[in-house]
């Protein structure tokens, strides 16, 4: 059984891929995706190219490991293009794909809407430790 028969399996969907079920692919990309460090460089990339360091400084409390790990997954999925530069010292620049500024832009609207809602939140935030510090 092939990956996309193994992932449309016992779903009513028309998508070949199934996010739900164990072994789709499409499970590890979505975690790529929305991964703390993966949807903060997607997003951070939307707003145009960046040289590894300048993309380091924007996503404050990445690794340089962390990072590069990130940005070779997003690449290897085709939502990040790499592109070496022939120059001395090197340069490497990395910019979305048409499909990463697509992920980017549904990533973004989760972001605002989130920021957005963060007064709501944080008052769920406070009763709830509120009840729990009763018991």
């Amino acid at each position: 059984m092939d990956t996309a028969s193994a992932c449309a399996e016992g779903t009513d969907s028309e998508l070949a891929f199934d996010v739900f079920a164990r072994t789709c692919p499409s499970r590890e990309i979505l975690e790529h995706v929305t991964g703390r460090w993966g949807s903060l460089t997607v997003g951070a990339l939307r707003e145009g190219p960046c040289r590894f360091n300048e993309l380091r400084r924007r996503v404050e409390g990445v690794s340089e490991k962390m990072l590069s790990q990130t940005l070779h997954a997003l690449e290897r999925d085709g939502i990040v293009h790499r592109e070496a530069q022939p120059t001395n010292p090197p340069r490497v620049d990395y910019e979305l794909t048409p499909l990463g500024v697509e992920v980017a832009d549904r990533l973004l609207a989760l972001i605002h809407f989130l920021e957005g809602s963060m007064p709501e939140v944080l008052a769920a935030r406070g009763a709830y430790d509120g009840t729990r510090g009763a018991r």
